[in-house]
């Protein structure tokens, strides 16, 4: 066979290039922004750019790819338009994703969770490598709002598809659902294992304006403000930080919001607990007027701590304003007897009068009215010296004889 005979056979056997083909490839060089190949049984050499051999903006080419590795790639276009024997542009991207998108469908038609890396961040969210280029939203990256993108760039994240078309190369993705997924089954298990006044302890994870964030078993419940201490608190962080163990008492759950509510101050006895826990009913003690209104006297029995005096509770004579009795601010301290501790209502109930025993014997030793003359003189008719006393009907029949 002559020489030109072996030319066009040789012609005959090498393969068309055109775009939209995928070929297979061998690296002739490597560049720093660039890799040269040539198309195997085809005799045309083309370039892959950095952008169209990953995703990953910082990869090293040189550290990825060696002299004569041989790989697939899509042919994107000729680099001199529609010259012969012009150089082609070629990627590598293009081909995994082909692959990507037609494995992502299938994972999005199961529901199945899918890990990729985060490569850059973009305005309005994340962009993630998952064998093609997805876009994590911000407001689906978690559960909370996230203000600072840049953590979360060179990780690896679990993720899944809310919206794929490959035709328009869209690929939406949730971190925050996850999240939700896990929370919930977090819940169940959390909650099914606790009832309203069990004490557990936790550590805080979160601090707000208006409580704290505290993980009890994998699952955050929320101590308000308000349960954090029996003192007032302006701002959470002035008395707790994050990662701080504390103990928690659970006052309730949520079951269809998965919520639990935590409280702090209830674990520990209450100032009123505190001052009240030597106190008994009937105990006299000494106290000082605080305040006076009209139906009463609060008096101070301990630091912080007052009880009510009523109206009808301050002397045995009548009182008809206990300021016309009791000055606000006397430093004379009075003695008070309780009546009645309430614990649940932190309610004390007073007697000024009760405390003095010796006002109640004077007053029972009164002198009782004298009856009238011709009360008297009825007694007399109807009760001696040995008589123990008399009926009403004897009282009653005697007089309706005489008339």
């Amino acid at each position: 066979m002559s020489e030109n005979n072996q030319f066009l056979d040789a012609l005959a056997q090498m393969q068309e290039v055109k775009a939209g083909d995928i070929v297979d490839v061998n690296v002739l060089s490597v560049e720093d922004g660039q890799i040269n190949v040539g198309v195997q049984g085809a005799g045309v050499e083309g370039v892959i750019t950095r952008r169209d051999f990953t995703n990953d903006r910082s990869v090293n080419l040189r550290d990825e790819v060696k002299l004569g590795d041989t790989f697939k790639v899509y042919v994107v276009r000729r680099a001199g338009g529609d010259k012969e024997n012009g150089e082609f542009f070629f990627s590598v991207t293009r081909v995994k994703e082909r692959e990507a998108y037609d494995k992502l469908q299938k994972d999005f038609e199961e529901g199945k969770t899918i890990e990729g890396k985060v490569t850059s961040s973009v305005r309005g969210g994340l962009l993630v490598d998952v064998g093609t280029r997805g876009f994590l939203p911000a407001s689906l990256i978690s559960n909370r709002f996230v203000s600072d993108l840049k953590p979360y760039i060179g990780k690896t994240i679990k993720v899944k598809i809310t919206e794929i078309d490959p035709a328009k190369n869209r690929l939406i993705l949730s971190h925050k659902e996850l999240i939700e997924e896990e929370r919930e089954q977090a819940f169940e298990n959390v909650a099914s294992q606790l009832v309203v006044g069990d004490v557990v302890e936790g550590r805080v994870s979160r601090l707000t304006n208006f409580g704290s964030f505290v993980d009890i078993g994998g699952v955050d419940g929320l101590v308000h403000i308000s349960e954090i201490s029996y003192k007032h608190v302006d701002k959470p962080s002035d008395v707790l930080k994050v990662g701080q163990d504390v103990k928690v008492k659970v006052i309730g759950i949520d079951n269809d919001r998965h919520r639990i509510s935590l409280s702090i101050k209830q674990t520990e006895p209450s100032p009123f607990e505190q001052a009240t826990s030597s106190l008994n009913e009937g105990d006299v003690i000494e106290g000082e007027v605080k305040s006076l209104t009209n139906f009463g006297a609060f008096v101070e029995v301990a630091d912080g701590i007052q009880g009510l005096g009523h109206v009808s509770e301050i002397s045995y004579k009548h009182v008809d304003k206990p300021s016309d009795v009791l000055t606000v601010g006397q430093k004379v301290k009075v003695k008070v007897k309780v009546l009645n501790i309430d614990p649940s209502k932190r309610r004390i109930s007073l007697s000024i009068k009760q405390a003095d025993p010796e006002n109640a014997s004077s007053s029972n030793d009164r002198p009782r009215a004298r009856r009238s003359s011709n009360n008297d003189a009825f007694a007399r008719k109807y009760m001696n010296n040995d008589d123990n006393g008399f009926s009403l009907g004897d009282m009653i029949g005697d007089q309706l004889k005489n008339r």
